[in-house]
């Protein structure tokens, strides 16, 4: 059964997005997503390079503008994907500056059009992949 790992760059700077995604990562915990959070002093490149090391064959996916953009029962449907598969999903949110030319190979996933701070774009992905996990268990957190 795969796990989903959702990597940050660093530590959100602002309590009001240290809470959010503490209160998300709590919520997701036994739905199998854990949250890595890395030193936000690395360059992109270094970031990418450590997380696809320790990845090895696992699916690695970047949160970028340029990425397929998923509706929440998308994200539903890929949740369900990710957990049966053999192998764990790695989902990446960038760095401030994102991944520049970086990760161009990899596949990707955007929350948008719209361009987030880091750290607002980790709480939007946190809080689509609860609603996902809400939406498989036929929980009424989502209203459409």
């Amino acid at each position: 059964m795969g796990r989903v790992f959702v990597h940050l760059h660093g530590k959100a700077k602002d309590s009001s997005f240290r809470a959010a995604i503490s209160d998300y990562a709590n919520r997701l915990n036994s739905d199998g997503v854990q949250i890595i959070e890395h030193r936000n002093l690395i360059d992109p490149e270094e970031y990418l390079d450590n997380i696809i090391k320790k990845a090895r064959k696992d699916t690695v996916i970047l949160l970028q503008e340029k990425g397929e953009n998923l509706d929440s029962i998308g994200y539903s449907k890929r949740m369900k994907e990710w957990r049966i598969s053999n192998n764990s999903t790695h989902l990446v949110v960038g760095p401030p500056g994102g991944f520049g030319i970086y990760g161009g190979d990899l596949l990707s996933l955007s929350l948008g059009k719209i361009t987030l701070p880091h750290e607002l774009a980790a709480v939007v992905l946190l809080e689509q992949l609860y609603r996902a996990c809400t939406i498989i268990k036929g929980l009424p957190y989502h209203r459409a």
